[in-house]
């Protein structure tokens, strides 16, 4: 009798996964002219968070609530649901961009409220939480935009759940963990300082777990701490750090190009030690992308031990698992591991997690997000995730770091390209954020319009290198002529695209992008994925390089700096030679050089720096002149922003 009860149970739950999901969709009040941004999301009311978790699967022990609008969501689904199948997953990339986007957010949100609440299918979208930096600088927030946004957009682009809070206060404990080992290791002697690590409480040492590991890696398998010989105890306490080859940077999440290089220090108490060191911006931590491709709890403290952080003396790398902290990091970060749900403007589900940057570092949101979406929407549903920027950045890292490392395989490619950015690739005038577009972009230009295809035609090829389908989203602007939209949308399908759908889901919300649904099922539905890498890991980091430059970017030749190859040759001697590659290059033109457009071939692309991400697993190349910590403009977003002190509303958001 119980074993029937169990049976008919687990049969009774398999169906309520698999099934369609009982959703109910919030009707959108669309306006003409359509208002902006902040007004439409607050014209929104959106379902209680609770009552949208049960909607698509979710039992009331996985939902942990943080209000009525936004809901952290248990690894323990992923437990619960681990025999389902997956849905369809699928990437959202776009071209190379103008300084203001091309939406590419707005086209993932909008389509998922095209699939979910228009065409029935079950779908989530996955999207990357945004850093403070570009939400209080030039870009503003990364909600999406008109009738496609995740609401409360104000919550979705400050502080949500405290993620990015709680990665940069690991990061900076174990900065301030790193340098005070250092100063105390130049003050003690061998014998205080094995004394101060290991002390005696009532009378007795004992080794905490942290401290058996370094045993372990040191080969001394003693565990009481008074058996260890002099040599034995000075080798323990002693890390060594060379003061001039510390890697671990500082960070905070706001745009401040002051902090790019510092001198700590300085007080009299710290006894004369200072260095030179440098803060980047949060999500460009290392503790962030591993938030973002750690596949379990236990993958991720393992990713967190291995943490590079410096290296001694004699060039061996130091650890953060050296330093003792990472527990202490686990511990800060273990509510941020789980991804936050959210809703569109439609009342669609949205995982928001992690938030690393796609050209300082991979640029996708987290692999546990996406697992436990591709649970709940079942066989026929699907996930549509990001990669930042173009192609050629996050969209590469996408498949050859985040799937290499999750063994998920995509269906799809949805590239997003606008009229106005293949403009400027045509040779129109510079694109400038906060200043009125010039005629070239107000006005049909088929001549500018088709001389710029070249860049888009190279980011369809990006993609089917990998061996997947793609569809391209015309993301419609208000200028846009009918004879440009077909004039893009033929010369995508003739190099190659699956399809090209003109998609107005800004201005119409998730019925603009009904045809770009459809396309994406036909794509999913009618083309088996042939996916593959783009190069092999046993590669020398040098020809993952180039394999890179030359395949995605359009390059002839790849040139190193001596330094550049020094540390080449220090990574490849410490065995780290294996790991996947993630360039970090501008983001506005597919060379090294953010002032050429369109879609050159033959050049050489520079690498000026490297550093080394054992933790996340993938070395980091620095192409040109980028920076980890962005600058504010001359008139940064801060202008426009301000709370209403009668309503407590924000506003200025965008």
């Amino acid at each position: 009798m119980y074993q029937n009860i169990m049976l008919s149970f687990c049969a009774g739950r398999k169906h309520i996964i698999s099934m369609e999901w009982k959703l109910r969709v919030l009707p959108l009040n669309v306006q003409r002219p359509v208002p902006s941004d902040i007004s439409i999301s607050r014209s929104q009311e959106p379902k209680d968070i609770s009552s949208l978790a049960e909607e698509i699967g979710l039992i009331k022990e996985e939902v942990i609530l943080y209000g009525t609008k936004k809901a952290k969501v248990s690894l323990k689904t992923l437990n619960r649901l681990e025999n389902e199948p997956d849905g369809k997953y699928v990437v959202v990339a776009g071209i190379t961009p103008t300084p203001l986007g091309e939406g590419k957010s707005t086209t993932l949100v909008g389509l998922v409220q095209a699939l979910t609440a228009h065409k029935k299918r079950n779908a989530i979208a996955c999207l990357r939480q945004p850093s403070q930096g570009p939400t209080f600088g030039i870009k503003g927030g990364a909600a999406g935009g008109g009738y496609s946004q995740v609401i409360p957009m104000e919550d979705f682009n400050l502080h949500l759940t405290g993620d990015i809070h709680a990665v940069t206060a690991a990061n900076n404990l174990l900065a301030a963990q790193l340098d005070t080992r250092m100063f105390h290791e130049s003050t003690q002697s061998d014998e205080a300082l094995y004394s101060r690590l290991v002390p005696k409480v009532k009378g007795v040492r004992q080794f905490s777990a942290i401290q058996l590991r370094r045993l372990e890696r040191l080969g001394i398998t003693k565990t009481d701490p008074d058996s260890l010989t002099i040599e034995e105890f000075t080798r323990f306490s002693r890390l060594d750090i060379d003061p001039n080859n510390v890697v671990w940077n500082r960070v905070v999440d706001v745009n401040d190009r002051h902090l790019r290089k510092i001198t700590i220090g300085q007080s009299p108490t710290e006894k004369g030690f200072t260095r030179d060191t440098s803060y980047a911006i949060s999500v460009s931590s290392e503790i962030m992308a591993i938030l973002a491709l750690a596949t379990n709890l236990q993958d991720m403290k393992s990713r967190l031990s291995k943490m590079v952080v410096a290296f001694d003396r004699k060039g061996d790398p130091v650890t953060a698992d050296d330093i003792g902290m990472t527990g202490a990091i686990m511990v800060l970060l273990k509510d941020a591991i789980e991804p936050t749900l959210m809703q569109t403007l439609e009342g669609t589900p949205v995982f928001v997690h992690a938030g690393p940057f796609a050209n300082i570092a991979h640029g996708c949101s987290s692999i546990i997000a996406d697992k436990i979406a591709m649970k709940l929407v079942g066989r026929n549903g699907f996930v549509v995730t990001e990669a930042g920027f173009g192609s050629d950045i996050g969209m590469e890292k996408f498949f050859n770091i985040k799937c290499r490392t999750s063994k998920k395989t995509p269906n799809a490619v949805v590239l997003v390209t606008t009229v106005r950015a293949l403009k400027m690739h045509g040779g129109g005038p510079p694109v400038t954020a906060g200043s009125p577009l010039k005629k070239e972009y107000t006005e049909e230009n088929l001549d500018l319009l088709e001389k710029g295809l070249p860049n888009l035609i190279k980011h369809i090829g990006n993609v089917t290198k990998f061996g997947l389908p793609v569809v391209v989203a015309i993301n419609v602007h208000s200028n846009d002529t009918p004879a440009e939209h077909e004039l893009v949308r033929r010369s995508a399908i003739a190099n190659g695209a699956f399809d090209a759908v003109i998609a107005s889901h800004w201005s119409d919300g998730g019925a603009g992008a009904e045809n770009l649904a459809s396309a994406l099922i036909n794509a999913c539905d009618g083309v088996d994925s042939q996916f593959k890498f783009l190069y092999e890991l046993d590669l020398s980091i040098e020809e993952k390089i180039l394999k890179i430059a030359r395949e995605m970017y359009g390059a002839a030749n790849v040139d190193f700096n001596d330094k550049v190859k020094e540390a080449i040759k220090l990574y490849t001697e410490k065995g780290f030679d294996k790991l996947p590659i993630c360039m970090a290059k501008t983001s506005n033109s597919l060379t090294g050089d953010p002032s050429i457009k369109g879609a050159p071939t033959g050049f050489t692309l520079t690498v000026n720096d490297i550093s080394l991400s054992a933790g996340a697993g993938f070395i980091v190349p620095m192409c040109g002149e980028i920076s980890k910590m962005p600058g504010l403009p001359t008139r940064p977003c801060i202008f426009d922003i301000d709370l209403n002190t009668e309503t407590g509303e924000i506003e200025g958001l965008f």
